[in-house]
């Protein structure tokens, strides 16, 4: 009953992009439908997409952040609004889209070099290094851009660039991983998680079959390790793994993990049963779940440098929206939860 209450709520709400969550996640509707559509329209107008739209100074300076500046700059805007279910095609959003991408498809990231000692971090980057065959890149930048173009619907034309780039830059265990370490050899979850998402997404609209077959191959890296324990011991790789988050930006949790579970098809995974467990086992007595640790300031506080200034609802121990949202998206999609 109380899982069926948090669904009515998430209905009813203000927020339109909870509702086309709720209602493209839990019940499948098709995007293109035609109260979708106008479910979408009221996204656009939203005071939320508004905010991610506009330029939003770092606190205590006038001029507007850089492309990648967290969590204020064009990048993370763009990822927000996709996962909001911003509708497609919008010249705004186009041009800001134009603008990360002359970040993140620069001629430094079609050049290797053998490189193994970090160099300054302030300074450009010259060459996607290579050590003992693997390309020490964090690629989820690219598949986050990936990603999100693909969902807004804008530069298409550089979709593929995008994808041989994450392709091309693969480790073998199916991951990615930017450590510079020459005995690394194991993907990283948070580099992972935006290039498996992004591949993923353009082989479904595109119809690549090699992108999918990436996405499949990444999804390794986490269900080996049954999204968050340690392959070596079984352990917690690490707390903020099983903590839940929204929005992850360039993160990892099992949330995450399961979301993409389900976006590739392979939530039914026996691999996947604890961490749904888990999540399960999460949930409020009243019914939802809570973000349990956040990267944005809540309504009132004083904004802090690395914080997001749009807010997105309350923490523990309240239930909020997204996480809900999302939540029983998962649930739904591994046959745990049935909408009334």
């Amino acid at each position: 009953m109380k899982r069926a209450a948090a669904w009515a709520r998430l209905l009813r709400s203000r927020e339109p992009s909870i509702r086309w969550k709720a209602r493209t996640g839990v019940l499948g509707e098709e995007p293109t439908s035609r109260s979708l559509e106008r479910l979408r329209e009221e996204i656009r107008t939203a005071p939320r997409s508004r905010a991610l739209l506009r330029e939003r100074p770092r606190p205590g300076r006038r001029t507007p952040p850089g492309v990648y500046h967290k969590w204020l700059g064009a990048h993370w805007s763009l990822a927000s609004l996709a996962d909001l279910g911003y509708p497609p095609g919008d010249p705004q959003v186009e041009r800001m889209a134009r603008r990360a991408l002359a970040l993140w498809l620069r001629p430094a990231y079609f050049r290797e070099s053998a490189r193994a000692v970090p160099r300054d971090p302030r300074t450009p980057t010259e060459a996607v290094p290579r050590i003992h065959g693997r390309y020490r890149r964090c690629a989820s930048q690219q598949g986050n851009a990936l990603l999100y173009c693909v969902q807004l619907g804008v530069a298409e034309d550089d979709w593929p660039r995008l994808a041989e780039r994450l392709v091309h830059w693969q480790w073998p265990d199916g991951g990615w991983n930017c450590d510079r370490t020459p005995t690394a050899d194991t993907s990283s979850f948070a580099e992972t998680l935006t290039p498996m998402n992004g591949l993923a997404a353009f082989g479904r609209r595109t119809g690549r079959t090699g992108a999918l077959a990436a996405a499949r191959r990444a999804s390794e890296v986490f269900l080996r390790r049954r999204l968050f324990r340690r392959v070596s011991d079984g352990r917690v790789i690490h707390p903020d793994f099983v903590a839940l988050h929204y929005p992850l930006y360039w993160h990892y949790d099992l949330l995450g993990g399961l979301k993409a579970m389900a976006a590739l098809g392979r939530i039914r995974d026996p691999r996947c049963r604890e961490a749904l467990d888990l999540l399960e086992s999460k949930e409020l007595k009243a019914g939802g779940w809570s973000t349990e640790r956040r990267f944005y300031d809540r309504a009132g506080e004083r904004p802090r440098r690395g914080r997001d200034r749009v807010g997105w609802g309350p923490g523990a121990p309240r239930a909020n929206e997204w996480v809900t949202a999302d939540a029983l998206t998962v649930l739904s999609a591994a046959g745990r939860f049935a909408p009334p």
